[in-house]
C-alpha cells in the first residue's frame, strides 16, 4: 500500500525489469525529435511497480515528468494490449474536460523502444493502492469514494457523439460479448482444466439482462487504485488505465466498482482487492448507487446485480489467468505475477455465489433510513448544538443589538468565527455537499432541520446560504480553474458570494423575464442591470457573486436558452451596492443583508462564464434542488422550535381561571401544529430520497411540493405561536417575530408558491395521463 501523505516517486515506481528494458537512448532521441525535451537533457526512466497490463513507466527530465505506457514484448493473447485505444480515449476525453492526463503522442515504430507506445502528462496527486484506504479519516474515506462514484456517473453521462469515437465499440449486446471476450481469454491463456469457470461461463451465457440496450463510454477497468485524487481534497483530477475502454453497458462498470463490498474477508485475488466489510467510512452499495444514479439523473434500480457482480468476478478470474499465462511466457508486468494462478478457481467459486444468492440488502428500498456515518454525524450535530451553538445566541444577539445603527453589523461576530473554528475541528464542515461530506441528501435533511434551530447555525458548519448553492453549482458545472479560485476557498470558509437573480424593474417570478444583459467583447464579457434581493452580498467577506444575465436574443429557439450564468468578483470596476432591503423592517445583518447591486458596464473574462453561454436555467435546476430541500428541512427545525415555544407559553400562563392548553383552542392549536410538522417531514424525507436515487429532474415534482409545503407549515407554526404569546410574540423580547420574517419569505424566496403549485399540476397531469395511456 501507498501511504496517502507520502507519494515519492520511489515508492511508487521500482528501476525497470529485466524483462522490460529498452533503449533509452533511441527513446531520448525520438522525443527530442518530437520537441518533447531535449538532446542535451538527461533522461530518467523507472518502472511503476503495480500494472498488471501494459508496463508503464515514468519518465524525467530535468524540467519535465511524463508516463509512459507500452505494449509488453513477446506474444500476446489476440486483441490485447491495445495502447492505440488508450491514447484514442483518452485524447478524446481530455478534450472535454474530463479528468484524465493529457495524452502528448503515440508512436507506432517498434524501432523506437520495441514495441508500440504512447506518452501522458504526469499527473501529480494521491493514489490508493489498498481499497480499504488505511490511513485516512473514516469521514474522508467516504467522501473518496462518493468522489469515485460521481467520477464514473460523469464519465456515463458522457455524449458519444460528441467524443466523436465512431467505431470505437459496438455499442449494444454489450454483456454477450463480455461474456464471450472473457471465456475466449480465459481459454486461450489456461494452463489447466477448471471446471468451476466452465460452469460461470455457462451461467453467465444463460443469465443474460433482457435489457442491454443502453449503451456508453465504458471504462473496463473502473477502480479506486486506477483514479487520482487531489492531493488535499476528495476530489478525482485523473483517471487512468483505458486498456479496456470501450461502448456499452454502464451497469458492467458500475459492478465492477462495487464488487469489493462483495469480496469475502478471507481472500484477495490480488493484495489491493482486501474486502471492503466493516470498513468505516465506507459508503453501503445501496448509498453509492444512490448517489451514481443522481448523478446520472437516472432511476434508482440495478436489474440484475447478481449477474453484473458474477460477470465481474469472471473478467477478473480471467485477467488473473492471463497474467499468470504472461508470467510462464517471462514477460508479465507484475512482479508477484506466479500467485495469480492460484486465485482463479477460487474467484470462479465467488462469481457463482454471487450469481446464484438473492442481494436483498444493499438494493431494498428504504423509508427515510440514513447511513450510519449520516446517523453518527448527525447525533455531532446536535451535541455541537447544544454545548456550543445554542448557548451563544444571546452573545450573538448582544452584538447586532449594539452595532445595529453601525456598519460593524455587516461584520461576522467573532463568536460565530470560534465556532466556525471549532466546528471544522470536529470535521462538522461542508456537510451540505456529498462529494466532501460523503453524506446523501437524505442524510444531510436530517442534520438540516437540526440546524434550523438557530439562525445563524448553518452559517457555523459552512452550510449557510447562499453559498450552499453556488459551491454546488461550482463543484457541478464549474471550470478547474473556477473551482481553484472560488470553490477552494469558499469550502475552507474564507471567502463569502452571493447569487444575483432577482430583477427590481421585472416579474422576476417568471425567471425568462430578467434583462440584465451579457454581451461579449473579444476577450471579455460587458454586464449591465439591475438586481436585488442579493443575499449575503454586504458581509464584507462576499468576494464573489454568480449572476445571471440575458446573454441571448429574442429569436433564440428556447425562452430557457437565452441566459446564462457569470462569475463577478464583487472588486470589479462598476458593480455597485446600492442599498440593503429591508424585510419587515429588518435589515437581516446576521445573514450579510439583501443587497440592490448594480452592475454598469462591468468587465469580466471570458473564461468567468459557467459551463458556457445559454445555460443558466440548465444551471439553475441543478442547483435548486438540493438548495431547496435544505431550506424546508431548516423550516421544519424552525417550526419544531416554534412549537416548543407555544407550548411552554400555553403551560405557564393562566387565563379566565386556566391555564392557556386547557382552552380547547389552543388545545387544537398545538395538535395542529404536530400534525403539519410531521407531515412536512416526511414529505421532505421523501424529496430527499427522491434526490439520492433519481436526481434532481426526476424529482422536480417532490421538491416542488415541499417548497410550498414547508413554508405554509412554518408560517402556520409560528403564528400559532405568535398568537399564544400575545404581544410578545411580536415584540423583539422572543425570537418569534424574526422567525415569521424568515418563514414568511420563503413563500416568495426561490419561487412564489403559485409558481410551483402551476409546476405540481403540470408535473401530475403529465404522470396521470402517463398511467392512463400505460393501461390502454
Amino acid at each position: 500500500m501507498i501511504n496517502p501523505e507520502h507519494l515519492d516517486m520511489e515508492e511508487l515506481t521500482t528501476p525497470v525489469r529485466p524483462q522490460h528494458k529498452f533503449n533509452v537512448g533511441s527513446l531520448q532521441r525520438y522525443l527530442a525529435f518530437e520537441s518533447r525535451m531535449s538532446n542535451n537533457d538527461t533522461l530518467i526512466v523507472r518502472q511503476y511497480s503495480t500494472g498488471q497490463s501494459n508496463p508503464t513507466f515514468l519518465i524525467q527530465t530535468p524540467s519535465k515528468s511524463f508516463v509512459l505506457r507500452k505494449r509488453p514484448p513477446g506474444e500476446l493473447l489476440p486483441g490485447a494490449h491495445k495502447v492505440d485505444r488508450e491514447y484514442r480515449v483518452q485524447k478524446a476525453l481530455f478534450s472535454t474536460g474530463f479528468p484524465v492526463p493529457q495524452p502528448l503522442l503515440h508512436c507506432t515504430d517498434v524501432d523506437v523502444i520495441g514495441t508500440e507506445f504512447y506518452l501522458m502528462e504526469h499527473v501529480k496527486g494521491r493514489i490508493f493502492r489498498d481499497l480499504r484506504l488505511p490511513g485516512v479519516s473514516p469521514a474522508e474515506r467516504a467522501a473518496l469514494y462518493v468522489a469515485a462514484a460521481e467520477a464514473l456517473a460523469k464519465m456515463h453521462s458522457l455524449d458519444l457523439e460528441s467524443l466523436h469515437l465512431e467505431g470505437f465499440g459496438r455499442g449494444a449486446g454489450y454483456c454477450t460479448r463480455q461474456v464471450s471476450t472473457w471465456t475466449k481469454q480465459y481459454t486461450a491463456a489456461a494452463h489447466r482444466d477448471i471446471p468451476v469457470v466452465n460452469e460461470l461461463s455457462d451461467w453467465l451465457m444463460n443469465n443474460l439482462p433482457e435489457n442491454d440496450d443502453e449503451v456508453t463510454l465504458v471504462h473496463g477497468d473502473f477502480r479506486l487504485d486506477n483514479l487520482i485524487f487531489h492531493p488535499t481534497e476528495a476530489r478525482v483530477i485523473a483517471v487512468l488505465d483505458w486498456e479496456l475502454s470501450t461502448t456499452g453497458n454502464p451497469f458492467v462498470d458500475l459492478a465492477y466498482f462495487l464488487m469489493p463490498h462483495y469480496w469475502p474477508a478471507e481472500f484477495n485475488i490480488v493484495s489491493q482487492m482486501g474486502s471492503l466489510k466493516g470498513v468505516e467510512g465506507v459508503p453501503a452499495v445501496g448509498d453509492l448507487i444512490s448517489i451514481y444514479c443522481r448523478c446520472r439523473g437516472i432511476p434508482f434500480a440495478l436489474p440484475k446485480l447478481n449477474f453484473y457482480l458474477a460477470l465481474s468476478v469472471f473478467k477478473m478470474a480471467a485477467i488473473a489467468q492471463g497474467i499468470y499465462a504472461r508470467h510462464l511466457l517471462g514477460n508479465a508486468s507484475a512482479p508477484n505475477a506466479a500467485q495469480f494462478g492460484q486465485s482463479v478457481e477460487p474467484a470462479a467459486k465467488i462469481a457463482l455465489q454471487l450469481a446464484k444468492r438473492p442481494l436483498t440488502g444493499p438494493t431494498r428500498d428504504r423509508l427515510f433510513l440514513q447511513t450510519a456515518k449520516g446517523q453518527a454525524v448527525l447525533q455531532q450535530v446536535k451535541d455541537f448544538m447544544q454545548q456550543n451553538v445554542l448557548p451563544a445566541q444571546e452573545e450573538v444577539a448582544e452584538y447586532y443589538t449594539k452595532h445595529a445603527q453601525s456598519p460593524q453589523r455587516w461584520y461576522t461576530p467573532r463568536v460565530i468565527e470560534d465556532l466556525k473554528v471549532k466546528a471544522r475541528q470536529a470535521g462538522l464542515w461542508n456537510l451540505f455537499l456529498p462529494a466532501v461530506s460523503g453524506l446523501t441528501q437524505l442524510d444531510y435533511a436530517f442534520i438540516a432541520e437540526e440546524t434550523g434551530r438557530c439562525l445563524f447555525a448553518p452559517d457555523v458548519f459552512n452550510c449557510q446560504a447562499p453559498d450552499t448553492g453556488n459551491m454546488e453549482v461550482l463543484h457541478m458545472f464549474g471550470s478547474e480553474e473556477q473551482r481553484k479560485r472560488w470553490l477552494e476557498p469558499l469550502l475552507k470558509g474564507e471567502i463569502r458570494s452571493c447569487f444575483c437573480m432577482t430583477e427590481p424593474d421585472v416579474a422576476s417570478s417568471d425567471a425568462t423575464n430578467m434583462e440584465c444583459s451579457l454581451r461579449r467583447d473579444k476577450s471579455n464579457y460587458i454586464i449591465n442591470g439591475k438586481k436585488w434581493w442579493s443575499s449575503g452580498a454586504g458581509n464584507p467577506q462576499c468576494k464573489v457573486a454568480i449572476v445571471m444575465c440575458r446573454s441571448g436574443s429574442e429569436d433564440v429557439g428556447s425562452r430557457h436558452g437565452q441566459h446564462s450564468m457569470i462569475l463577478v468578483p464583487m472588486d470589479t470596476a462598476g458593480v455597485k451596492l446600492i442599498r440593503p432591503i429591508t424585510v419587515f423592517g429588518q435589515d437581516d445583518a446576521i445573514h450579510g443583508g439583501h443587497f440592490e447591486v448594480h452592475f454598469e458596464d462591468v468587465r469580466v473574462p471570458l473564461s468567468n462564464i459557467i459551463l458556457g453561454e445559454g445555460r443558466g436555467f440548465e444551471i439553475a435546476q441543478g442547483r435548486l434542488g438540493p438548495g431547496r430541500l435544505h431550506h424546508c428541512m431548516r423550516a421544519v427545525g424552525l417550526a419544531e422550535l416554534a412549537l416548543e415555544l407555544l407550548c411552554q407559553r400555553a403551560a405557564s400562563r393562566h387565563t379566565f381561571g386556566k391555564k392557556l392548553y386547557q382552552h380547547e383552542v389552543v388545545a387544537h392549536w398545538i395538535a395542529e401544529c404536530r400534525l403539519m410538522i410531521e407531515q412536512t417531514r416526511l414529505l421532505t424525507l421523501s424529496a430527499a430520497q427522491a434526490l439520492d436515487t433519481q436526481g434532481s429532474q426526476a424529482a422536480r415534482k417532490q421538491v416542488a411540493m415541499i417548497k410550498v409545503a414547508a413554508a405554509r407549515m412554518a408560517c402556520k407554526v409560528v403564528d400559532y405561536a405568535i398568537q399564544v404569546h400575545g404581544g410578545a410574540g411580536v415584540s423583539g423580547d422572543f425570537p418569534l417575530a424574526q422567525m415569521y420574517s424568515y418563514v414568511r419569505t420563503l413563500r416568495i424566496a426561490d419561487g412564489p408558491d403559485e409558481v410551483h403549485l402551476s409546476s405540481i399540476a403540470h408535473l401530475e397531469l403529465r404522470d396521470q395521463l402517463k398511467r392512463a395511456q400505460a393501461k390502454l
